[in-house]
């Protein structure tokens, strides 16, 4: 349904934040994966019908009783999907900043 919102929340933050951020956190990486995300996800919920490109345009909005339900799915999928995004970037900058550190330090021992 509207799972897609948290991840496109934090990919408009990062987005706009993204050149306070030094270079070594590979800010470029996280938007990549989300932005990614959320294509994937609109692509998905256009298919199966809870996107339509009339208004409200979320289907799960048509109802008002079904607005708890949306914010339910939004704190507990889209959440859990945006912290996973999140732990494989971070994973991907540790792993690329040891590898960096590898190399210096063979150039200073050489």
């Amino acid at each position: 349904m509207a799972c897609l919102i948290a991840p496109a929340t934090v990919a408009i933050i990062t987005t706009a934040t993204r050149k306070k951020i030094p270079a070594k956190y590979h800010i470029e990486w996280l938007n990549t994966m989300l932005w990614g995300g959320v294509i994937m996800l609109i692509i998905d919920h256009i298919i199966s019908g809870e996107i339509v490109f009339y208004p409200p345009f979320l289907t799960t909005m048509r109802n008002p009783h079904d607005t708890f339900v949306m914010l339910k799915e939004i704190a507990t999928t889209g959440v859990a999907m945006t912290v996973a995004i999140i732990l494989a970037w971070m994973i991907m900058v540790l792993i690329a900043n040891r590898e960096s550190i590898f190399k210096i330090n063979k150039i200073n021992s050489k």
